[in-house]
């Protein structure tokens, strides 16, 4: 899809010629004029900014900004901005109680959204700019199902707190609490920190899932080198913004598409980068739910195995020293790739939005001595991956557990049993938890929750009370990317459709092995078939409504917990209509 030699557009097939070209459009481009488009303006492509910008927390309220350099990058390279808003829905916020449900389904609304607005106006391409969570995988699969051009552009994370001369995150808030119901802890105390911790614009500074999905914008192909590291405060970041829109652009000459870009070594790549950065768990949900708006079939087993392969390299936050800062300022994502694209750990011939390939997008980047934020492939923080996938008679469809920064990947030891989160929290926040444990939350999946909340409030108050290190827990919902400890998440088949979980009772050994990636049941599997009999789903709160819609169509979570067949169940893309 070229220029004309005059430099004009051709638009024959281009989505927009629906809502720009010949006579009968004559009504819908009125309305251009309403909104003080030239004709040379209606007569170029259209690039939809799509930005979660909104005031719900910190994560978000530099989108918009960005958006609007991006508008005027797309300007610059002779296309036609069209700005628009979706939700988000932040954990951070969300955390802990009824509305965490809505942060997963909050991805699906985000892609689902993004993609009517596309289709409905005949956008051309696409730049998504996201801050927090579920925000980030949401839009890139938004891009994946719709295949126009696209570019995807992190907000940027926070800076670091300050408090009583060190740095803070909000990590160190939600293990506050459990400190102070531990006692050890003032009220005053935790009132001065929670004032310090996050001191401005920006999602989470640890290598939680925000910055754990951004590094895999860059890996994947979809950002341009970099474009992830700057903190959201810095007015630098315009520049990669205004960069953005002029890629898109040069995308659409191209005619570059995200499904040419996102192949299967790509995932793979993004696979390996989340991985040796010691990522969030919830990288293994959100990969194959992009996976699979392309048609590729990548789930938690094609990950585990990726992750037992690939060393640990970043030492950051929560099990390192480090926050996304410091690994901006030492080379970011493309110094990481350096290291294992030399080490032969990387794919280095997978395309990306610049045109180039990963490989010649760090033909300049040299390694540096000077730092330790990134270990080399030769002097890993750990031979193995930051996360391991475990499978075994608690969880026949898989399971995975963050092991970055861990001193002890095994236990052993009874369950004690919980229908939900809340009971859990209220029993560790009342102490009665004992060393040895193996805390069991279950009827937390993507059906059984609904949403398969995050666990972060429990794990971190378990922290909080100097018991992180002596049990286990165990659920078939997930964990924020900034939980520490032997926390294993995604258990599948979850409770709510009779998997092994629903079954397990207050006593039952448990055992598991992060490094042989096992996860057992001791329970004879006589007096399984015997509970089984007797077990009926739970009925839960939600009757009706967008969470009630998620949990009726919702798909497991080893493959994603997706909604839709996805690209192998489309007929026509949507370029191609």
């Amino acid at each position: 899809m070229s220029r004309n030699p005059d430099g004009t557009w051709d638009k024959s097939r281009l989505p927009s010629r629906h809502v720009t070209e010949g006579p009968s459009r004559a009504p819908h481009r009125s309305y251009y004029y309403a909104m003080a488009l030239t004709p040379e303006e209606i007569a170029q492509p259209f690039v939809g900014v799509a930005s979660c910008w909104n005031e719900a927390a910190p994560c978000n309220t530099a989108l918009m900004r960005q958006a609007h350099a991006v508008s005027d990058g797309v300007k610059a390279a002779g296309a036609t901005p069209r700005e628009f808003c979706t939700i988000t829905v932040t954990d951070g916020i969300a955390m802990g109680h009824e509305g965490m449900r809505a942060s997963l389904v909050s991805r699906e609304v985000i892609a689902d959204s993004v993609e009517l607005t596309v289709r409905g106006h005949g956008y051309d391409a696409l730049v998504g700019v996201a801050g927090c969570d579920k925000s980030l995988p949401g839009m890139m699969m938004a891009m994946l199902r719709l295949n126009v051009p696209s570019v995807f552009l992190y907000g940027g994370s926070i800076l670091p707190g300050c408090w009583r001369g060190r740095d803070v995150t909000v990590l160190d808030v939600f293990e506050a609490v459990g400190q102070h119901a531990a006692g050890t802890l003032a009220e005053a105390d935790l009132s001065d920190l929670e004032r310090h911790a996050c001191p401005g614009d920006g999602a989470c500074g640890g290598q939680f899932t925000a910055n754990t999905m951004a590094c895999v914008s860059e890996a994947i192909g979809l950002a341009l080198p970099l474009s992830a590291a700057l903190p959201a405060p810095y007015e630098s970041r315009h520049a990669y913004a205004r960069a953005s829109g002029e890629a898109v652009v040069r995308l659409i000459e191209r005619g570059l598409r995200p499904r040419d870009i996102c192949t299967r070594e790509a995932f793979e790549n993004a696979a390996v980068v989340a991985c040796a950065t010691g990522g969030s768990t919830n990288a293994a949900l959100h990969l194959p739910a992009m996976a699979h708006e392309a048609g590729i079939e990548f789930t938690l087993k094609d990950f585990a195995l990726i992750a037992r392969r690939t060393p640990y390299l970043a030492d950051l936050k929560p099990g390192g020293r480090y926050v996304a800062r410091d690994m901006g300022e030492v080379g970011g994502v493309p110094l990481l790739m350096r290291t294992l694209l030399d080490a032969g750990l990387l794919h280095g011939d997978c395309i990306t939005v610049t045109g180039k390939t990963l490989a010649e997008n760090l033909v300049e980047v040299a390694w540096r001595e000077d730092q330790d934020v990134i270990r080399p492939v030769s002097n890993p923080l750990s031979a193995h991956a930051g996360l391991s996938g475990l499978w075994g008679s608690l969880a026949p469809d898989g399971a995975i557990v963050k092991t970055a920064g861990l001193a002890r990947l095994s236990h052993r030891g009874p369950a004690r049993v919980f229908d939900g989160e809340q009971a859990c929290f209220e029993f560790v926040q009342a102490g009665k938890v004992r060393p040895g444990d193996v805390l069991v939350i279950r009827y937390e999946g993507p059906r059984g929750g609904p949403g398969m909340r995050e666990m972060l409030s429990t794990t971190a108050a378990l922290y909080g009370q100097g018991l992180g290190d002596q049990v286990a827990l165990v659920t078939d919902g997930r964990f924020s990317g900034a939980t520490r400890g032997l926390c294993v998440g995604h258990v599948g088949p979850e409770a709510q459709v009779g998997g092994p979980i629903a079954l397990v009772e207050d006593g039952d050994i448990i055992a598991i092995d992060a490094e042989a990636g096992v996860i057992n049941l001791e329970v004879d599997h006589t007096e399984l078939e015997h509970r089984l009999k007797y077990w009926k789903p739970r009925v839960t709160d939600y009757g009706s409504g967008a969470i009630w819609k998620f949990a009726q169509v919702s798909g497991p979570a080893h493959e994603g917990a997706v909604t839709h067949p996805g690209a192998r169940g489309e007929r026509k893309a949507y370029p191609d209509l």
